[in-house]
């Protein structure tokens, strides 16, 4: 059952989906949706996805008004791109725990360490870091750009110290890791990868690469103790086609609990399980329809970003889209 959201007692969701699709038409706005929302707010979504996917969709569109619904970095990264455009987000405080694991001076002084290194910084950065960036990446083509950096090139691979461990083993490429962490993929720990195998030994097993668990989930394959059969580990949208290609019928999903939503409306006829219910964005879920109401009805809250640090910041973003 849905959870109930909304501060305004009177008000039901019918009514707030309502009065959000008359205000979207009015402003001319579109709505983009991380996949970690509540249901309800991507299901009005024009577009749902991840990080790299709302970038390139907010790039694309020819609407006046974005309304991202998801955390701050995702908001300035649509600004950045279309710096043309009205860009909302339905609540400011929703903010980003690894973002703010690095700044940009922090940066500075890790690039002064190594001098000529190439700095690949995740999408879950600020404005400030990626303008301090060669490439931006995702988990979903993460891989594409490290391979694509000459061997011969020093990288500083930030701000995820669980995915920079997984590119590591994956390309064989030595780089230097910065030790920050997503305080709720740093939450799916080992014991819960043991406990959901054991209680459904049919299911697969999708993990998300940022996931605290996945070095020791790598060890637990290498050595037999995790059959690899049916254990795959892969970005969010990743895990979404896989789930509708395999002719399995149930999956364990390690990593936030908002896209089982999507998977389970994409395939009603598979079952989808957490791999623990308190695996939750709290940040992601500040937003509301009722904030998203009134977000397109008071244009609150606008984000933009200075335009010489969006220059700057561009480029990085811009060298990911292309790969």
């Amino acid at each position: 059952m849905a959870l109930q959201l909304y501060h305004d007692t009177g008000t039901t969701a019918a009514n707030l989906v309502a009065e959000i699709t008359a205000l979207r038409t009015q402003r001319q706005a579109v709505i983009l949706a991380h996949n970690y929302e509540y249901g309800e707010i991507q299901d009005l979504a024009d577009y749902v996805g991840d990080s790299l996917g709302m970038a390139q969709y907010a790039a694309q569109t020819a609407a006046p008004v974005l309304v991202v619904c998801g955390v701050h970095f995702m908001a300035e990264t649509a600004a950045i791109l279309s710096p043309e455009k009205t860009v909302l987000i339905p609540d400011p405080e929703a903010g980003c725990s690894l973002a703010a694991s690095i700044d940009a001076e922090q940066l500075r002084a890790w690039k002064a360490e190594h001098p000529g290194a190439v700095v690949v910084s995740y999408v879950n950065t600020s404005a400030e870091v990626k303008a301090e960036s060669d490439y931006c990446c995702t988990s979903g083509n993460a891989e594409r750009v490290i391979r694509a950096i000459p061997e011969d090139r020093q990288i500083l691979f930030l701000p995820d110290m669980f995915l920079g461990s997984y590119l590591r083993q994956q390309t064989g490429r030595a780089m230097e890791i910065w030790a920050g962490e997503c305080h709720v993929h740093a939450a799916i720990r080992p014991t819960m990868v043991e406990q959901q195998r054991s209680a459904h030994p049919k299911a697969e097993f999708l993990i998300h690469p940022e996931c605290g668990c996945v070095s020791s989930t790598m060890h637990y394959l290498a050595t037999g103790k995790i059959s690899a059969d049916g254990t795959h580990i892969l970005s969010t949208e990743g895990m979404i086609r896989h789930a509708a290609a395999s002719n399995a019928s149930q999956f364990v999903i390690a990593t936030e609990i908002g896209v089982l939503h999507r998977m389970r409306k994409a395939n009603p006829e598979k079952e989808f399980l957490p791999i623990d219910e308190s695996i939750s964005c709290k940040y992601m879920k500040l937003i509301t329809l009722e904030k998203v109401r009134n977000s397109l009805r008071d244009l609150t809250h606008v984000v933009s970003v200075e335009p010489a640090l969006a220059a700057r910041a561009r480029g990085a973003i811009e060298r990911m889209i292309a790969l």
